[in-house]
């Protein structure tokens, strides 16, 4: 057999083709045909392309398949598929209605799976998670995982209904722990409206499933709020001056003057911090509402910070760990030393130090929305988005400096 590149006509018995020969095939202006037997052949394109074919006939009609492309599928391998489909053939099997409903299969298996709540949920999360503080994506995760999972995890979600949804979270309601329900609750909600948005389900079976639990009770944090047991509380930090590692005793004096959440103080960056303008810029990554915020600084917590820059200044953190420098004091840290001052966890806790200075600065005449805004709670409505943002900073300012001379006052009185 003359290998010409033309398309070859076996006359006779055919020879097998072998892999040298396959190699040394050239391609030529029109596609040629190799045949190799049982109906297999390679097709060889202009663009030099080979492809594996195989010719059968099926109840009295011929029939074409395709086997693949050399090299990614061998001489051999493609002798192993015309020999599969010989046996189909064998059995009254049309091989390419077979090929067909295979991948059909294949296609209700994916749609299958990209239904099954588990891969839903993952995916939502991998999208959401990026806009949550590491803590916040990590109690999710667990959630989902230890909870929801196991319960839920391989249901389709076009086939999961409210009753089945709240079937998983009445035990947790059932111990008391109404919150963590509602939170589950709410987790679902958000899997379901991605679901919905991407085409899985025609409507949210979690949508006011909460209205089922029971109301949640609202949770006081512990905080010291009247003026002579704050002046007590002030006056125990200051005694930690001498008796604990630095950084705890300097994070315990600036947070009563800042008032922020207690991770966005600890975990702050000297690089965050403009001393000249008295102002300390968090940035939105921190932030529970991830937006940035500005905290204007008082007069005290600007001596306190060049304090504990020339203590600390060497590093990133504002406050080190004692244990590496590339690392912060934990919420532990200064939670303990509350405790090891005589504060139990129904009288004063780190976040508590919001609540005392919103309850003051309210009794105190201040503008409800000032106080908000230096709390970083989300802004209510359209109108005071609009409020002239320099006049808010300079009302902030003042009010933080005055917060800052009151609590001395309290302190030293």
């Amino acid at each position: 057999m003359a290998w010409t590149g033309k398309v070859v006509i076996p006359i006779g018995e055919l020879m097998p083709l072998n892999d040298t020969q396959i190699k040394n095939i050239k391609s030529s202006t029109k596609p040629a045909s190799f045949f190799d037997g049982g109906g297999l052949y390679l097709l060889v394109n202009p663009n030099g392309s080979k492809w594996w074919r195989i010719k059968y006939y099926h109840q009295g009609k011929a029939r074409l398949l395709s086997l693949g492309v050399y090299p990614a599928v061998t001489l051999k391998d493609a002798r192993k598929r015309r020999d599969a489909i010989k046996e189909l053939l064998a059995s009254g099997i049309d091989p390419a209605e077979q090929r067909k409903q295979d991948k059909e299969a294949v296609k209700a298996e994916k749609k299958l799976q990209d239904s099954l709540f588990e891969n839903v949920a993952s995916e939502w999360f991998t999208s959401y998670s990026p806009s949550l503080t590491p803590k916040h994506a990590a109690k999710l995760k667990r959630y989902l995982e230890t909870i929801i999972f196991p319960a839920l995890g391989k249901c389709p979600v076009d086939q999961l209904e409210p009753a089945e949804i709240l079937a998983v979270i009445r035990p947790i309601e059932s111990k008391g722990n109404i919150t963590t329900a509602h939170k589950l609750t709410n987790l679902c909600n958000q899997v379901f409206e991605f679901a919905h948005i991407t085409g899985r389900v025609k409507y949210n079976p979690a949508s006011g499933l909460s209205k089922a639990l029971q109301p949640e009770r609202p949770k006081n944090l512990a905080a010291i709020t009247k003026p002579e047991e704050i002046a007590h509380l002030l006056k125990d930090i200051n005694s930690l001056n001498d008796t604990g590692y630095q950084p705890i005793y300097y994070y315990l004096k600036v947070l009563p003057y800042i008032f922020t959440r207690p991770s966005e103080l600890r975990l702050a960056r000297w690089e965050e911090v403009d001393i000249d303008n008295a102002l300390l810029v968090i940035p939105a990554a921190r932030m529970k509402m991830r937006k940035e915020h500005a905290v204007p600084l008082s007069r005290q917590v600007v001596e306190l910070l060049k304090a504990l820059h020339s203590l600390f200044g060497g590093g990133q953190y504002l406050f080190p760990s004692a244990r590496a420098t590339t690392t912060t004091i934990s919420d532990a840290g200064p939670l303990a030393a509350l405790r090891r001052l005589g504060y139990s966890k129904e009288q004063m806790c780190l976040h508590g130090f919001r609540a005392l200075a919103s309850t003051r600065l309210n009794e105190m005449g201040f503008r409800a929305d000032i106080i908000e805004a230096q709390l970083a709670h989300k802004e209510p409505d359209a109108v005071r988005l609009a409020y002239n943002r320099a006049q808010y900073m300079e009302e902030r300012r003042r009010m933080m400096q005055e917060w800052a001379d009151y609590l001395d006052g309290l302190r030293e009185g």
